[in-house]
């Protein structure tokens, strides 16, 4: 038998006792059915010896859950999505349970597919970064299939929400970015997109704190994708006659096809100042300064998972937002 996987009746062959008695000794319930105590050690001790591990087939038709969860997000590639996944998957497995992971490639048809793949596999949670503009098609999933939002946001939801503190986070670094200027350019992604709404609002009052009026045509949006950082950069740039004095970008996707696009153009030099929502390492290794914003993606996994498993034990806890602190790493002098 060494050479197999052992099942419950090989268990039950080996210390010489009934399939019911092993059942029992491996769910705790031996001393409610009178199973004597060298008959406990014995069980265990076989099972010890033969590592053996209860189907997770048969301990989901038992429980009724498959200890699964889904979670549906924007775009693979994002590392900010990325991060959160990684440090979400971790603590679903040490409680047992396997992260399925899709993207909606930020098309609200796809993400519809994708949350219909993962109710047929009956996950027992969906966490989702949404691209859609309401939490409508949600609103009756939820009556079999505990969902929560992440990232992307609803005002006055029915959901427990959790998200970045972007406005607190983007007036601080816009503030700073812009003293001693009278203009920041700003690119970002979908005006429907909560974080676009929630990092703007930050850009608008961070110019305020500076004393620099809000112009409209400073404001250049599109979507998250690098390519359109490229060109929304070069709009600017057209529309202005020269590089900005500062550009904030609302990601680093976007961040990536500006400095692509002042780079081709020979306009990327010290003379203007650049920051961006969003943070990573390699930041730190470039020969201009940018200012960032880094998402706690860590904290941002434990909120999910915390209320996560409090939602799959009580379906009817009450709706919330979190909003997690995001950290600001400032690079340029003053």
């Amino acid at each position: 038998m060494s050479n197999k996987k052992l099942k419950l009746a090989d268990i039950a062959e080996l210390a010489g006792v009934s399939k019911s008695t092993v059942s029992f000794v491996l769910n705790g319930h031996a001393q409610k059915h009178r199973i004597t105590a060298e008959t406990v050690e014995k069980v265990q001790r076989i099972v010890e010896q033969h590592n053996y591990a209860p189907s997770l087939y048969a301990r989901a038709l038992k429980s009724n859950k498959t200890y699964t969860v889904g979670l549906v997000i924007p775009d693979l590639a994002n590392m900010g999505f990325a991060t959160t996944a990684k440090a979400l998957e971790n603590l679903l497995r040490e409680a047992g349970y396997q992260l399925l992971i899709a993207s909606s490639n930020d098309d609200e048809e796809q993400e519809k597919q994708a949350v219909e793949g993962l109710i047929n596999r009956q996950v027992d949670l969906l966490l989702v970064a949404s691209a859609m503009s309401s939490e409508d098609f949600y609103r009756e999933i939820k009556m079999t299939t505990p969902v929560i939002f992440f990232d992307r946001t609803f005002s006055n939801s029915q959901f427990i929400n959790v998200k970045s503190d972007a406005k607190s986070a983007t007036e601080q670094l816009v503030r700073r970015l812009v003293t001693g200027l009278d203009e920041c350019v700003y690119i970002g992604g979908q005006w429907l997109l909560s974080p676009s709404q929630e990092r703007l609002t930050g850009y608008k009052a961070g110019l305020q704190a500076a004393n620099i009026p809000f112009d409209e045509k400073l404001v250049f949006s599109k979507d998250y994708q690098p390519q359109s950082g490229y060109l929304l950069m070069a709009q600017a740039v057209a529309q202005l006659g020269r590089e900005p004095q500062a550009v904030f970008t609302a990601s680093y996707s976007l961040l990536e096809g500006v400095l692509r696009y002042l780079t081709e153009h020979q306009l990327l030099t010290s003379a203007i100042r650049i920051a961006t929502f969003d943070n990573y390492d390699i930041l730190d290794c470039l020969p201009i300064k940018i200012d960032s914003i880094e998402q706690q993606s860590d904290a941002i996994a434990l909120e999910l998972f915390t209320h996560g498993t409090e939602l799959m034990k009580e379906p009817r806890i009450k709706a919330e937002t979190i909003a997690i602190p995001a950290t600001v790493h400032f690079r340029r002098e003053q």
